[in-house]
């Protein structure tokens, strides 16, 4: 079975530098097109779960992450192909700076996921207290990769008129790229951050007036209907054709034939923690679990007191630490837990999910009670402890991976472990690339309980889920 799509016209919007206002700007984009009856394909450029969650929520459908170095490229535009069709435009959201990757090559940047994909792309540029010097910048990133088809620029942090029309002159004189936009400064308190960038919009209390907004900016500032005939008119050099195996990039259910059907009995629930404190999945992550058959039940320990009945449960990260109190609070969610892990319930846990695994989190010298699933004591620190591209090996005998695996992945976190027991069998990553939980060992387990720093993408690590659902079956087999 292959995957053959017809390509739905799109933008990436880039900036050059992490900061620079293309979030805000995409979102802003996103929005006022959503308000026209224009639908919107968003996506992330790398691994980032809350630019993708504020993306979602602003063209009103899942927004999916595109990243070469978690999956193959032609998975990247597998998946860019399929979650486009039946929409109008696809809105693909850069990250870092334009040719920012993780080598020399510029390998997972932005500008190659455009030449991958071959989108045009609107560069973002922060004008602060500058003004013909923007033009040079423009004319060197024009001139550093000549295969980049750079449509138009909007500028962004302008304070006023007068500073407008400096910039803009010398962009249109010397560089002969359109300003398809100018933005001024705005207030920071519309779209507040945190320690991890922007405030995830499932905690942002007034997240709808934010978007809200954001569109308006976007309609007072920026030409969205020349935007969106210069994108749709596009004529680049073509993304070569993708032909490539369905269960290759979407797992599908296998049996030893491969042949028969999952019957009712093999069916199983997987129950998904999800809530304003856990809330960092990927929807491939949770669609290739629901394309094996499972069943997904969501809970939340903010808001349940007892676990409904479910074969497995995947735990993904978010912000415990802001919901400490709340969590520790509710004593029978955690006991409930802790006594399902030891009855052999698979439970699978990333990163915030992991803390909450753990005995305890420490905040401002108040210890808030975990699980304590795991031996882990946890705490915050001020700067990131794992910041970045993971890559592990397999070398312990574990309840979900076999061992000589290598795997790709991603951290991102501020927490730290203060204290924890454990022997070296308990751990089974090593980490090639990247910190994990600590002495570059992740992948903490106990019987099927497994925590990790680790995030990993379903498409790249494609044995996740079958194993996650044979688990499953296991534990409802043996009930």
């Amino acid at each position: 079975m292959t995957v053959s799509r017809e390509k739905v016209p799109g933008v990436v919007i880039a900036g050059l530098r992490g900061g620079s206002g293309k979030t805000i700007i995409s979102l802003g984009i996103t929005a006022a097109w959503k308000a026209r009856n224009i639908t919107v394909a968003p996506f992330k450029k790398g691994p980032d779960y809350i630019d993708a969650g504020w993306l979602s929520r602003a063209a009103g459908r899942p927004c999916y992450n595109l990243d070469t170095y978690l999956c193959t490229q032609s998975t990247v535009q597998t998946s860019y192909l399929t979650h486009s069709q039946s929409c109008d435009i696809a809105m693909v959201e850069g990250n870092r700076g334009l040719f920012d990757g993780i080598d020399m090559e510029g390998t997972t940047s932005t500008s190659e996921l455009a030449k991958l994909l071959d989108l045009p792309v609107v560069l973002v540029l922060d004008c602060t207290k500058s003004t013909r010097t923007m033009a040079a910048v423009l004319m060197g990133c024009m001139q550093f990769d000549p295969d980049i088809n750079i449509c138009g620029v909007i500028l962004n942090r302008l304070a006023g008129k007068r500073h407008e029309g400096k910039v803009r002159a010398n962009i249109e004189r010397f560089c002969n790229i359109p300003v398809l936009g100018a933005v001024p400064k705005l207030k920071e308190e519309d779209f507040p951050e945190r320690h991890m960038g922007l405030v995830t919009s499932e905690e942002h209390a007034g997240s709808d007036i934010s978007l809200s907004r954001a569109r308006q900016v976007a309609l007072d500032n920026i030409d969205i209907d020349e935007l969106f005939s210069k994108v749709s008119s596009y004529k680049g050099k073509g993304m070569p054709d993708v032909d490539i195996p369905f269960q290759e990039t979407i797992p599908a259910v296998s049996t030893p034939e491969n042949q028969e059907p999952v019957s009712d009995n093999m069916t199983v629930t997987i129950g998904i923690v999800r809530d304003s404190a856990f809330q960092f999945y990927y929807p491939d992550n949770i669609e290739a679990l629901e394309n094996l058959g499972a069943r997904i039940k969501f809970i939340s320990p903010l808001s349940q007191s007892d676990i409904p009945e479910v074969d497995a449960i995947y735990m993904g990260g978010g912000f415990p630490e802001t919901h400490a109190a709340q969590l520790s609070a509710n004593e029978t969610f955690r006991n409930n837990l802790k006594e399902l892990s030891r009855s052999g319930l698979p439970i699978y846990a990333e990163c915030g999910g992991l803390i909450f695994l753990g005995e305890s989190i420490c905040l401002d010298d108040v210890v808030y009670s975990m699980t304590g699933i795991l031996p882990l004591r946890f705490g915050l620190s001020k700067r990131p402890q794992g910041h970045g591209y993971t890559e592990v090996e397999v070398v312990n005998e574990n309840p979900f991976y076999a061992r000589g695996e290598v795997l790709r992945g991603h951290e991102f976190r501020y927490s730290k472990v203060l204290s924890i027991d454990y022997d070296d069998t308990a751990m089974a990553f090593k980490m090639i690339r990247g910190k994990g939980i600590l002495e570059k060992k992740d992948g903490f387990f106990q019987n099927n309980t497994f925590g990790t720093y680790t995030h990993i993408h379903a498409l790249g690590t494609t044995g996740w889920a079958p194993s996650l659902i044979a688990k499953a079956r296991s534990y409802k087999a043996s009930r």
